[in-house]
Order: C-alpha cells, then structure tokens, then sequence
C-alpha cells in the first residue's frame, strides 16, 4: 500500500492564511491558459498546454514564479510577495481549469453540436436517420454559422481577434450554449460535490499518497522554509534535470534543424515477438521513454508501479492463451461499442471490473458515508467534538448536493429525450466511472490516462440498445461524448488534487470561491477562445483530426444501432463477469493480506492505451525503487527521489520552453504526448 514511502513524506508546512492575491493571480494565469490553449494546440499543434493530470503551463508556470518570489525575498528581506502554500493553491487554479480548454471539454465541444449536420451525406444516412432525432435546442441551426465554423469567415484571417469575435453569429449559437453551458455547470456541480464527500475519506482515513503531488508540495515546503535555493541546488536534482534538457535540447534542434543528430526515445519492440501464439498481443508493443513519466512512476508506491506494468503484460498474455487454446474470438463478437480504445471482446473485462472496484471504494468509505448520511438526515447527532473541517464545504451538504445534482441531471437527460429510468442509469454510471477514473489517476499517479471503456458500453451489454429508445440513445452518446468519454484531461482528479492541497488551508471559503470563479470563467473563457478561432481560420485548418475521427465514430454507432437495435452480447457478458470475478479476488486479497503483492487498479489498467505508453516508465521506476529500498534504504531513497524529481522538472522545464517556441513558429517539437 506504499506505507514505507508515504511515511518518508515531509511533515507538513504550519496552516497559514491565504491571501486574495494568491487567488486573483490564479485566477488570471488560469484565464490566460484558457485562452491561449486553443492556439496553441490546434492551430500551432503545440505541446499541450493543459494536457494529462499534471499540465504543463501550470507547472512551468509555477517554477518560474517561484524563483521570482525567491529573488524578491532575498532583495527585500522580509517581505514575500507570496508564501509557498499560496503559490501552490494558485497553481491549482491553474491545473482544475486547463484541461477544460482542450480535450476536458472544448476540443471536441463544437464538433459534437454540428457534425450530424456538417458530415452528414446520401452514404451515411444521418440526415434520414439521425437528424430528425435531434432535439433542437441542442445544436445550433443555422448552414451558415456551421458551415463558417468549419471554412472561416470570408477574409477572417486578415481580421483583429476582436472583430472575429464580434462577427461570430451569435443568434444561431446562443441557444445551444446556454443549453450545454448548464448541463456542464450541473456536471461540475456534481463532480465538486462527490469530491468534497470523499476527500476525507481518502485524505485522512486512508491516507491516500498522491504521486502527482509530490514535487509541487516539496517546492512549496522549500519556500516556506527559505530552503529553495538548497533544494534546487541539490547534487541529484541538477543530475536528473540535466537528462531531460540535453535530451530535449538535441532532439528539439532536430526537429527545426535536421543536420542536428537526435536520441531516439521510441523504441519498436514488436519486432522481437510472433505475430501468433501466445506473445501475439506484444507484436506492435512500443517503448516510449518520458524522463517525467518515469520520475512520477518513482514517486508512487512501489506496489502501485509492479501492478501497472504486471498487469499490462498479464493482459496480453490472456489475449495471446486463449488464442493458442483456440479460442479465437472474433471483434464481431464485440458488438457496437463506444469505448475509444476497445477493440477485443476480452476488454470488456473492465465493465465487471470497474462496477467491483466502485463497490469496494464506497465500502472502503462505509463509515464515513453512514455518518455523513445519518447527519444529513438527522438521524444521528453531531460528534461530541466537532472535527477538524477539511472539506470546502459541510459533508452533509455534499452528500444532498450529489443525490440532488444526479436527480437534475436525469431530469435535463430526460428533457431532451431519454426516458426517466435510462437517464438516472446512465446519470449513475457516468460519475461511477469518472469516481473509479479519479482514484485510479490521483493514487496511481497518471499524468496520461485514458478510459478503456465507455460508461455506456456497461448499460449496452447488460440492457441493450433497445434500453434507451432512438432519441435517448442519441443524446446518451453525445452527451458522454462531452465530458465522460475523453479523459485525457478531466476535471474531477485534478478536484481531487485541489481538495489535497488545499485540505489544511486557512479561508476555505476564499479557496472554494476562487475555485467556483476559475471553473465558471475557464468554461466561458475556453468557449469564446475556440469559437473565434475556428471562425477566423476554420476548423478544416485546425489539427483537430483526432476530434473530428472519433466523434463521427460515435455518430456512425448511433446509427447503426438505430437502425439494427443491439441485443446484449454472449461474450461481452462472460468478460464482464470474469473482469468482476477477477477485481473481487484482487481487493479481497489486497484489503485481507498485507503481504499481497499487487494493487487491484493496475487491472483497471491492463488495457487502457495510456499504459501502452506508460508501461516502461512504471517498470523502470519500479525497478529502481524496489532496488533502492532493498539494498540502499531510507537513506538512498530520499538521495535518489531528488534525481527523479529532477527529471520530472527538467522535462516540464523543456516542455514549456519548446511551447513557447512553437507558439513563436509555424510548427513545434512536441516533449509530451499529446
């Protein structure tokens, strides 16, 4: 469970107040990512900006902003232009917000409104079939203003951004946002509200470590105790950060300059396995070498970083025994599904699996949980000495506000066409995933994630698509489309992280309104930012290939299941049980011995494309923790754990760098995936 090294963490900085600078310059970092995030990835296809849980200008903001905070504090001793705890809460602003311009919301936002009406042809069908499914209110109406979005404004690229935005055509766009604006202030409602239930739970009771974390709250201790300038001078630091720089330096000049020699870091390990047999799975395996990725994976728990690449590995060899058993089930026994990397029968596991892994979570809260219920209906009275309060808000208000939230979001579903019961289900099994989704992500320390399965895909196999009628099924998909299907960059792990740092912060009230003011101001922000830029380029410019692929996908399995009303699969409901079968042995066995080996959420992994990309990292940084630990202890860890927080700064360092290059150039030399 990682004890050892969650005990190795620093004893927390004294609770001091919170000033409404820290807030005011969060929140205006914050705005500014927004806006330039679109640019910068769309149109420059820059590294991300907001990309994964750990976003890059947030972090690369935050280093530079804490040297400049040293510097004034070593010119004018005694005043601090900002405390550490304070820099950290503003690069939390920062983080909760910056995936909402890009794939946590917007990247595929307007693509979603108009692409059953823009991508719409006598071959496909959708103008017979899909659109008269549509409800109006939900999509903007107007050829025109469609087709401007993709094509650009007559002569827009030679316009101001200010007289773009002001001939975009709002009266055809107005509706549609109002309408989605609320569903997505509903959704985020929802999300803060199951945060703020379950950050006690797992901040205090179980003490959850959160590897994503690390590195900004040892910067944020080293400002606080006038120890920056030992902590970044420290002898392994500077040899980790040294690696990403050279490393990026060469292949960065490479890629402007191609005389200049680069160092590969993907390595094609296919080519070593059989097409067939029992290493078939392997036969495209890749290795990706991400110095920060590594690093992170060295700050997690040692059982953590074994299960993710055991898994990864155990996964394929499922896939390659039953072939060699001979049973070779073909991708037609899949059926129609949403998930964005499902593509075997077999890894329909996960349906069971994350259904399991939700129940041992809320189990794992059972206490807490009949508390706060009890409390909420007054059934029980409130503890004889008050607790310490480390939520935003009361739990019990938050426990009403997630079965109230839920209730208003099934009846928005159900106002735009899906019928009561399938909207309270899929309502359920939307935040059920996103829940699993953030605990996976906040424990594990995945700065890249990506679901396996789509929330969905759960419901089609057990009920299927005849469950949700042809409007609801429609809207269900758009509708996860938004904001349960790509989290990539997904707001409720990065409330997790907020609802962390900021649990010890005095004036939560300021933090938990500065929050409120960042998430409204990101949304409406991120929303003008992509708008004026698809009318003043168009869309067809952008590189939104990605975006506009995966939700005419999406489109395409709505209608063939309109057309072909899908009947709950055999194999997709054998999988589903052994996958729950398999989570149930696995928390039993992790919550019942303490020698077990394996932590049950790198199953949740084993076929989740993130890890396709991340398995090296965790088996290196496993490697070397278990190594360290062994043979070095205490001693050598905290040595080694500066050489990997190096890497992870001096990758960000780099990657920030290059962004800002890219956004000053035609092209830009990626550092992270995007």
């Amino acid at each position: 469970m990682g004890i050892e090294q969650e005990n190795l963490e620093q004893t927390a900085p004294p609770v001091s107040p919170v000033r409404v600078r820290a807030v005011v310059l969060g929140l205006a970092l914050a705005m500014g990512i927004c806006l330039l995030t679109p640019l910068n990835n769309a149109y420059h296809k820059g590294t991300p900006l907001g990309g994964g849980h750990f976003p890059l200008a947030p972090f690369f903001i935050l280093i530079w902003l804490t040297l400049l905070v040293a510097v004034v504090g070593k010119i004018f001793r005694g005043r601090s232009l900002l405390t550490g705890r304070e820099l950290l809460l503003s690069w939390v602003l920062m983080v909760v917000v910056s995936g909402i311009a890009y794939t946590g919301l917007v990247r595929t936002f307007f693509i979603n409104l108009t692409a059953p009406y823009h991508f719409a042809t006598a071959g496909n069908g959708w103008q017979e079939v899909l659109q008269p499914l549509l409800p109006k209110a939900l999509h903007p109406q107007s050829s025109t203003a469609i087709e401007e979005l993709y094509n650009g404004l007559a002569g827009g690229r030679d316009l101001g951004w200010l007289q773009v935005l002001a001939r975009v055509p709002w009266q055809a766009w107005l509706r549609p946002l109002i309408v989605w604006t609320s569903f997505v202030f509903l959704c985020y409602f929802i999300m803060i509200c199951l945060v703020n239930l379950f950050s006690r739970q797992w901040v205090h009771n179980e003490r959850m470590n959160f590897p994503l974390l690390q590195v900004p709250l040892l910067l944020e201790e080293a400002v606080d105790q006038n120890g920056l300038a030992r902590f970044l001078g420290n002898p392994f630091l500077l040899v980790g950060l040294m690696v990403p720089v050279v490393l990026h330096l060469l292949n960065g000049l490479s890629f402007y300059f191609p005389s200049v020699p680069q160092v590969p870091t993907l390595i094609l390990a296919g080519t070593y396995f059989p097409k067939y047999g029992l290493f078939s799975a392997f036969y495209k395996l890749k290795i990706y070498i991400y110095p920060a990725f590594i690093g992170f994976a060295f700050l997690a728990s040692r059982q953590i970083s074994f299960s993710f690449w055991l898994f990864f590995v155990l996964g394929g060899l499922f896939i390659g025994l039953l072939s060699v058993m001979g049973y070779d089930i073909p991708s037609a026994a899949l059926g129609v599904t949403f998930g964005p990397n499902l593509s075997r029968p077999e890894e329909t596991q996960m349906i069971g699996a994350y259904l399991v892994f939700f129940l041992f979570i809320v189990w794992l809260a059972r206490y807490h949980l009949w508390e706060t219920a009890g409390r909420a209906l007054r059934l029980l009275p409130p503890p004889v000495e008050e607790q310490e309060q480390v939520e935003w808000f009361s739990a019990p208000v938050s426990l009403w506000g997630s079965v109230l939230g839920l209730a208003a979001l099934a009846v928005w579903c159900r106002l735009f066409g899906l019928p009561l019961l399938p909207a309270f289900f899929l309502v359920g099994v939307f935040f059920l995933v996103m829940l699993v989704a953030s605990r996976v992500i906040c424990q594990g320390g995945l700065a890249y994630f990506t679901l396996t399965i789509a929330p969905m895909d759960g419901l089609l196999a057990f009920f299927g698509s005849g469950f949700f009628g042809k409007v609801g099924l429609l809207v269900g998909a758009v509708t996860q489309k938004m904001l349960f299907l790509d989290l990539r960059e997904s707001l409720m792990p990065s409330l997790f992280h907020a609802g962390k740092v900021t649990h010890e912060v005095k004036g939560r009230r300021l933090v938990f309104t500065g929050l409120v003011l960042a998430l409204a101001g990101g949304v409406i922000v991120s929303f003008l930012a992509m708008l004026v830029l698809c009318y003043k380029y168009g869309l067809r410019e952008l590189q939104l290939d990605w975006a506009t692929r995966t939700t005419i996908a999406t489109l395409d399995n709505v209608k063939v299941l309109v057309d072909s009303p899908a009947e709950p699969g055999h194999w997709v409901r054998l999988f589903t049980l052994v996958g729950g079968a398999i989570m149930l042995v696995l928390v039993v066995c992790y919550h019942r011995f303490h020698w077990w080996p394996v932590h049950p959420i790198g199953y949740l992994m084993a076929y989740s494309s993130s890890m396709r990309i991340l398995w090296f990292s965790f088996f290196v940084g496993w490697l070397v923790n278990s190594l360290c630990m062994r043979y070095g202890g205490v001693v050598l860890f905290k040595k080694l754990r500066m050489f990997f927080i190096g890497l992870i700064i001096g990758d960000f360092l780099m990657g920030g760098l290059w962004a800002v290059i890219g956004l000053l150039s035609d092209a830009s030399y990626l550092v992270l995936p995007d």
